[in-house]
């Protein structure tokens, strides 16, 4: 085959280009997306925080540019509806069709319960809200880490500042019949009466509860207060329904009755109310200003408990998966970052996890005030770096049973 000078030529310059190509750098790969399976209630009397929950992990995604540790974030959100089989339902769609890396949630105490075997034989690790306590204690789920609290974590200290300071002696006690429920006033029942104080009646409310009249009837007249451990707008009922009949007792309660998101409607009735909790959206830390101003812009609503632990589920996730340079899918060492997570600056405060996986931060005593004519929980006082043990040695606090409607049991029960 003859080649002319012409053929030479536009070869050379076809060899010098296809060089050129190849000297160029190839554009860096997009990251592949981290999946995040998100467990909420959509449906059910539970649902007013299951739409918190859902609120506070947008804002805090968004805020991020739906960004985590240098990956994009695809968020998978199921809804349970307060059912414990549909929640498991739920985690397995999400864990072995979608291939999420890491759950959040779900919302109710029955529901964790009711996950925990498929959590641990998955080797999912989950970012729970809900207070389901044997899971971080008598019977630890090695993928669970819990940011919030226990159902009892806050009670506790609500029972020492009734005891020791408001010096009450005379409370009864009502609740929601299940485990989230049960566990909230047993843990103010221990406390308050290790501090002298008594428990003289118990109640426990249907979670569907459609009115409160039958219960608030049977509250006797001489009581310091009443405790009650409602979730959802159960609290908002209670304290309503209480308040119609006349009843001017003293409340009291653990961290979800007299939330934020519902507490402009409650108006006048939750006025002077006190509840544990391990949030407020008075909280004067930068952090959390900004998240409150962040719901507030998008939502037209104050942000409580429901709304502020799915974005403090994202903080301690975030966290974690800086410290594992995004690598999440590498689940034992992910598991290890989540548990040995410090984080200083988070809406709540400062929190860090004991060795069983449960959260170890401030919990706040907070009373509704009405200020510049809005309804708030004002924080009366702090107590520090509280673990879901109290001031209990760990060891004897596990010996005994989980808190439950028998435990402990009720020895100033008055007829």
């Amino acid at each position: 085959m003859r080649m002319n000078r012409r053929d030479v030529i536009t070869g050379a310059l076809a060899a010098g280009a296809a060089a050129q190509v190849l000297k160029v750098p190839a554009a860096p790969a997009q990251a592949a997306p981290v999946r995040v399976g998100f467990l909420t209630i959509k449906t059910g009397p539970l649902a007013s925080g299951g739409l918190q929950m859902e609120q506070g992990l947008t804002v805090f995604f968004k805020e991020r540019n739906n960004m985590l540790a240098g990956r994009p974030v695809e968020l998978h959100t199921a809804d349970t509806a307060g059912n414990p089989a549909q929640a498991r339902t739920k985690t397995q769609e999400l864990v072995e069709r979608l291939n999420v890396a890491v759950l959040i949630g779900p919302l109710a105490a029955f529901e964790a319960l009711a996950i925990d075997d498929y959590v641990r034989s998955s080797r999912t690790p989950i970012l729970s809200v809900a207070g389901a306590e044997e899971m971080t204690q008598r019977k630890p789920n090695p993928w669970f880490v819990r940011p919030s609290c226990t159902s009892a974590q806050p009670s506790h200290p609500m029972a020492d500042y009734a005891a020791k300071e408001l010096k009450y002696k005379r409370v009864a006690t009502i609740g929601d019949d299940f485990a989230f429920g049960h566990e909230c006033v047993g843990g103010f029942h221990r406390v308050f009466e290790d501090n002298g104080g008594k428990i003289v009646q118990k109640l426990w409310t249907p979670l569907n509860a459609p009115d409160y009249g039958t219960y608030i009837s049977q509250l006797k007249g001489d009581l310091d207060a009443v405790f009650t451990a409602h979730a959802g707008s159960n609290g908002f009922k209670f304290i309503r329904q209480l308040r119609e009949y006349g009843n001017q007792t003293q409340i009291l309660g653990g961290f979800t009755p007299v939330d934020e998101s519902l507490l402009q409607q409650m108006g006048e009735d939750a006025l002077g109310a006190m509840t544990g909790s391990w949030y407020s959206a008075e909280l004067d830390y930068p952090v959390n200003k900004r998240f409150v101003e962040a719901v507030r812009r998008e939502y037209k609503v104050d942000p409580g408990v429901y709304a502020a632990e799915t974005y403090l589920c994202g903080e301690v996730l975030d966290h974690a998966a800086k410290a594992v340079n995004g690598k999440v899918e590498d689940k034992d060492t992910f598991m290890k970052a989540l548990k040995e997570a410090k984080v200083p600056d988070t809406v709540r405060g400062p929190v860090r996890f004991d060795e069983l996986g449960n959260v170890v931060g401030n919990i706040y005593i907070r009373k509704v005030e009405k200020k510049n004519g809005k309804y708030v929980n004002a924080v009366v006082k702090t107590y520090p770096d509280v673990s879901q043990f109290w001031t209990y040695n760990k060891d004897d606090f596990l010996k005994n049973p989980v808190y439950s409607r028998d435990y402990p049991p009720a020895k100033n029960l008055e007829q």
